[in-house]
């Protein structure tokens, strides 16, 4: 299990989805950054979210779809 958290640079706060690692995770984020752009938004794979106070607070949501409609938001 990990996460998969999308941190627009420079804002306080991230949006979070808990997932599985494998190709499936890395096709999804390679598809999603293809589509937002590399310079607003940082994607990465966390392990937990404890870890990393850096990305807090955190925004947790269910769904793939539900996460890549917030991420296209931002």
């Amino acid at each position: 299990m990990c996460y998969l958290v999308a941190k627009k640079f420079d804002d306080t706060g991230c949006l979070a989805l808990q997932t599985t690692h494998g190709s499936h995770l890395a096709d999804f984020k390679e598809r999603l950054m293809q589509e937002i752009g590399y310079d607003r938004i940082q994607l990465v794979t966390i392990s937990r979210p404890s870890a990393y106070g850096e990305y807090e607070p955190y925004h947790f949501v269910d769904t793939e779809a539900e996460f890549e409609q917030a991420v296209k938001s931002m």
